[in-house]
């Protein structure tokens, strides 16, 4: 029987930046990375390290300079910004370190816009969203707007429509960064525990030592060296 496809698969990963003295800032250099269907990765390293910008370039938010990106054996690098847009919707689930819900709707509603933007077969987009909201205990809160919502509560609900599409992979930001030891714990918890059901792989990115640890498979990145700027400018 024939290996599945891995969720997400890089190669030859680059990314960087003008500088304002000429030269280019590398941002993301990866050579290599392959995580499998239901697993699940820490990204790790200190600021700058690009560990954000690798999670942009997964999704397809921003374009890489070279490389080679595949989710579920499907390339997102070389896309045109609207095609990224339906693979992402299609195979991701994006949770962001910020929570990015919209003030004007309810914790229901806000799941089940991420829903009409991630189509999957056999999926009614109202059930999965109640669903999701059911799974992480926030049914009863399903007509509150985020300003009514606790922040662990605000982050539940972005879990919630994270993965409300059972996506292919999982794309985690500093999921534990507005919370304090305890609440982290739970939302880890509750995170890994929804991607499990739902079959997902699990990619986060962190800064917290609580977070790394829990992860079986870990991976450190460092800044890469700043190009010099080309001669005669100064």
């Amino acid at each position: 029987m024939a290996a599945a496809t891995p969720a997400l698969r890089i190669e030859g990963l680059q990314k960087g930046f003008a500088s304002p003295e000429g030269g280019r800032v590398p941002v993301v250099d990866l050579p290599e990375l392959t995580l499998e269907r239901e697993a699940a990765l820490a990204v790790e390293g200190e600021s700058g390290s690009g560990k954000t910008t690798l999670l942009h370039l997964i999704a397809g938010i921003l374009p890489a300079d070279a490389g080679r990106i595949e989710i579920g054996g499907h390339l997102m690098t070389g896309l045109g910004e609207a095609a990224r847009d339906r693979l992402r919707a299609r195979t991701l689930g994006y949770l962001f370190q910020t929570f990015n819900l919209l003030a004007g709707l309810t914790a229901y509603e806000n799941v089940l816009l991420g829903m009409t933007f991630r189509p999957r077969a056999g999926l009614a987009p109202r059930e999965a969203a109640r669903r999701a909201l059911e799974r992480v205990g926030l049914w009863d809160r399903r007509h509150h707007r985020p300003e009514q919502l606790s922040v662990g509560q605000q982050q539940r609900v972005a879990i919630a429509r994270a993965l409300a599409g059972q996506p292919l992979l999982v794309l985690a930001d500093e999921p534990t960064s507005n919370l304090d030891a305890a609440r982290g714990a739970q939302c880890m918890d509750l995170l890994e525990e929804f991607c499990a059901e739902t079959r997902s792989a699990l990619l986060v990115v962190t800064h917290d030592p609580a977070v790394a640890t829990r992860f079986a498979r870990r991976l450190v990145l460092r800044a890469p060296e700043p190009e010099p700027a080309p001669p005669g400018r100064g």
